[in-house]
């Protein structure tokens, strides 16, 4: 089973694009995040006629998050709990009946949080706060847990090409890398970082600057796995080329594939 993430930058804007990668790339399982659309602008028709059950968790004009899936839903949930104020769409987890029991998959959009010395930072953090407290109670369950998206977060130096450039960035803050740690050490498994290490994997490259042609790019686009789940991990990989491609999205898809055939 394949399962991507990927950050679209305005859903109408990449139909195309979208439409080419999921014909060459065949996921079952599709993370969309900053759709820029309300529920009923979504185009699902187009994706369900490639196959797709589409879910979305939308917003006019900007965040919202999608999830694709070749499998039916079982049950869906919107919004993060922990703050019934929070009006922005950044978060929807999906359960799906698969050949090794059930699986959760959770899109998030996590906050930019720049510019740092702003509420902004806080609620980049306090949202950060929410994320551990509810993944706790999913990770009770004990069953094969999937999160993906755009976490804003560099989890690492080796994960940006320039650090000393991000250094007052909120997604390279100590607080930020902090907090994505304490998710690792809960026993969430970067799935990109099991394959690929060292320099140059990057899921990000900024419109301005050259930053594609100068390959000044970042890691921000993750997938964490649970212990169930990654005893399932085959592959994982990142679709770099797609930033090349016409009218892109400043990010590219990230995928693993998990194994289908194992029995809990």
């Amino acid at each position: 089973m394949k399962i991507a993430t990927w950050n679209i930058n305005g859903i109408k804007a990449r139909l195309d694009t979208s439409q080419a990668w999921l014909r060459e790339a065949h996921p079952d399982i599709v993370c969309l995040q900053e759709i820029k659309s309300i529920d009923e602008g979504f185009p699902r028709e187009i994706f369900e006629e490639l196959g797709y059950n589409v879910e979305t968790h939308g917003q006019k004009g900007f965040n919202g998050v999608a999830i694709l899936s070749k499998i039916p839903f079982d049950d869906v949930v919107r919004c993060l709990p922990g703050d019934d104020n929070d009006e922005q769409s950044r978060y929807m987890e999906a359960r799906f009946s698969t050949s090794f029991g059930s699986l959760t998959v959770a899109c998030l959009y996590l906050p930019n949080g720049n510019p740092i010395s702003t509420e902004k930072f806080s609620y980049k953090l306090a949202w950060m706060d929410r994320l551990e407290t509810h993944l706790i109670e999913l990770l009770k369950e004990e069953a094969p847990l999937v999160v993906a998206g755009d976490f804003n977060v560099i989890p690492e130096p080796e994960d940006c090409n320039r650090p000393e450039a991000w250094v007052e960035d909120a997604l390279f803050q100590p607080q930020s890398r902090e907090r994505y740690r304490r998710l690792l050490n809960m026993g969430f498994t970067d799935a990109i970082r099991t394959g690929h290490v060292g320099n140059d994997v990057y899921t990000f490259w900024d419109y301005q600057a050259g930053a594609w042609p100068k390959n000044n790019g970042i890691r921000i686009d993750h997938m964490l796995l649970s212990p169930q789940a990654t005893d399932l991990l085959m592959h994982s990989g990142i679709d770099r080329e797609t930033r090349g491609w016409e009218k892109p999205s400043d990010h590219v898809p990230v995928w693993t594939e998990l194994l289908t055939s194992q029995k809990n």
